[in-house]
């Protein structure tokens, strides 16, 4: 394929209205390069689909939802210019979605809700093509189920890398020839043909590996932020964007809490060297991050980043002292029961890990099932109400004087576990959800400000 192939994904809010989908649609006729475009649903729509997948409603809570779904499809069908050519379809797509509400097993079956979640952009994708075609662009809506082969762990699809290559090569590379190719971000199919889902924010995940898919050389992120910023700009807003990042500055930042990038969005682009661009819709011409393999500059510092909603683990024995396999033990039973671990740390007796802690999720996994099996081996406190905060820069664990400034800065909060050295890109310690805010502030201000 022509390694100047670009792909393009535009998030919720860049697809939330006809007006916005007009500023991407102007994006993608900008840029002949641009021969594949991967779409979110459009804004607040996954959030009323999660309702239905996973919450008991009564009938008319379930018809109320559905009915805020279409009325943000409808309003914008309304507003095309050939609004016949897609309404049929539209319709077709929300009777699927109605019956998959509706279904009794909805709330029980991954399959099914995999089906439901999956709806919003294969809405969205129908829309925002109909869009481009009104820009004269050779537009046509194509179902990533056909490509994008995953195994079948539903809700949290793993990706099969070869299959997507070949897929891609026999159905999507050819159809690339005569039009611009729009698809749906976060969806997938396994081997047997059924809908399954990457995890929320899987939308630029699915860009990514398109892209490595079809040898494309750039990957361009669109959302509702000017780049990727030093901090959350809605922490401090003495926060600035950032010209450049590395690929691995950039995972480090996805991984712990950067919300404008999914953590395996750098996987594919790593390994294929493609050049990732995170800009606003909205704002096009302010420019952007890039994500690269060879920064320019490479700083101590680069940016500061908040992962909420942790809950830390500490399980200890006495028996832990000189023995061996005691920490195989221990992690054997987190992997079983599929919980990731994020920071670690140890002593003599005892070991403190960080778990994500959605609702209904990782809290209850660990309160439940995991708890009581790593209590048969050893005694377990579980502790929340905490967030990860992380400096991420370059060489922090070489570099005289690194570490030791960013400690100084945070002397006066109390942080509960710090990791470090393991990794020469970050610095991450855990402090209280209450000091959070704060403790980024401060770190802001003496390492950027």
């Amino acid at each position: 394929m022509n390694s100047a192939l670009n792909v393009a994904k535009f998030g919720g809010t860049s697809v939330a209205t006809y007006q916005t989908m007009l500023s991407c649609a102007k994006i993608v006729a900008d840029n002949p390069q641009t021969k594949i475009v991967v779409v979110s649903a459009s804004a607040g729509v996954t959030n009323h689909l999660v309702a239905l997948a996973n919450s008991a409603l009564t009938s008319g809570q379930i018809e109320e939802l559905v009915g805020q779904i279409n009325d943000v499809e409808l309003a914008i069908v309304q507003q095309l210019k050939q609004a016949d050519e897609v309404n049929e379809k539209l319709n077709v797509l929300l009777e699927e979605l109605t019956e998959l509400a509706k279904h009794e097993e909805i709330n029980f079956r991954d399959d099914l809700k995999d089906a439901l979640l999956s709806m919003g952009e294969r809405m969205s994708s129908l829309l925002f093509a109909a869009v481009l075609r009104e820009f004269d662009v050779p537009a046509s809506n194509f179902d990533v189920r056909k490509v994008l082969r995953t195994d079948s762990l539903f809700t949290q699809a793993v990706p099969e890398l070869s299959t997507i290559k070949q897929l891609a090569k026999n159905l999507l590379i050819p159809e690339l020839a005569h039009s611009v190719i729009v698809t749906q971000g976060f969806v997938g199919a396994d081997e047997q043909g059924r809908t399954t889902t990457l995890g929320r924010g899987g939308s630029d995940f699915t860009a990514a590996l398109l892209a490595e898919a079809v040898d494309a050389q750039t990957c361009e992120i669109w959302t509702d932020v000017i780049g990727v910023y030093t901090t959350d700009p809605r922490i401090t807003d003495k926060a600035r964007p950032l010209s450049e990042l590395s690929f691995e500055e950039a995972a480090e930042m996805a991984t712990f809490g950067a919300k404008v990038l999914h953590p395996a969005t750098m996987e594919p682009a790593l390994r294929q060297n493609i050049r990732v661009f995170v800009g606003s819709s909205r704002e096009p011409e302010k420019g952007g991050t890039w994500i690269i393999k060879n920064c320019e500059h490479e700083p101590s510092y680069r940016a500061i980043t908040r992962r909420k909603d942790q809950v830390m683990v500490t399980v200890k024995t006495p028996k832990m002292m000189y023995a061996q396999g005691f920490l195989q033990r221990v992690f054997t039973i987190i992997a079983k029961h599929k919980l990731s671990v994020d920071l670690v740390t140890t002593s003599e007796i005892s070991v403190s890990f960080t778990l994500d802690n959605p609702p209904n999720s990782v809290s209850e996994k660990m309160n439940k099932e995991t708890l009581a099996e790593l209590t048969t081996i050893c005694d377990v406190t579980v502790e929340q109400g905490y967030d990860v905060v992380t400096v991420v820069g370059n060489n922090m664990h070489s570099a005289a004087g690194v570490s030791s400034r960013i400690f100084e800065a945070v002397a006066g909060f109390n942080l509960r576990m710090i990791c470090f050295g393991a990794n020469p890109h970050n610095l991450s310690f855990v402090v209280s959800n209450a000091d959070s805010d704060d403790a980024v502030k401060v770190l802001h201000r003496n390492l950027f400000e």
